[in-house]
């Protein structure tokens, strides 16, 4: 049996080293800017006169200083009320100078009783505490209101990003190596 020689090969793969050490990152982000502006509300209020009517004209007419269309017109409506009377005091002295048989100076009497009266006709109504008519008429305010505002201006501002590199070494430990190793060859023949 013959061996046949045989090569040996021996491998020995590369190492590889590596360093590395973690980057930093510092992230900061700054609050935003806020801008604000109020407008305030604004109110308008006005208050038109109230429009007051006085009427005086029954006052002075109790008071005898009002218009004659007024006081001819009181007459007037008075003058039955005062003839009838009148005519029932005629009737009342010509029955009492009738009445002659009774022992009594009628005549006489009446006689110093004549006078002319014009106090009958009234011609001054009563006076009142009320104769004065007030009317007020009050007029409504007038109310405008403008609303109010307030502005907002937000912006938001970017991150602050800052970042550095960490290491990074890659370096090769072992060669990778092949060796052959060949068979002994006798030379002897």
């Amino acid at each position: 049996m013959v061996i046949a020689p045989q090569i040996q090969i021996r491998q020995t793969p590369a190492l590889l080293g590596i360093d590395a050490d973690l980057g930093t990152q510092d992230i900061v982000q700054p609050r935003a800017t806020l801008e604000m502006t109020t407008e305030r509300p604004q109110q308008d209020i006005r208050q038109p006169r109230g429009d007051l009517e006085i009427d005086q004209s029954r006052a002075w007419d109790a008071l005898g200083v009002g218009g004659v269309l007024q006081t001819m017109s009181r007459i007037y409506s008075n003058a039955p009320e005062i003839a009838l009377q009148a005519i029932a005091r005629i009737v009342e002295d010509g029955n009492r100078m009738a009445k002659i048989h009774i022992k009594s100076d009628a005549i006489a009497e009446l006689a110093q009783n004549i006078r002319l009266e014009f106090g009958q006709f009234d011609v001054v109504p009563p006076t009142e505490f009320d104769n004065v008519d007030i009317w007020y008429t009050a007029n409504k305010a007038e109310i405008n209101v403008t609303d109010g505002r307030v502005n907002i201006n937000a912006q938001a501002n970017r991150p602050q990003i800052d970042y550095h590199r960490g290491k990074l070494d890659i370096y090769l430990m072992q060669y990778p190596k092949v060796e052959i190793t060949p068979p002994s060859i006798d030379y002897t023949v």
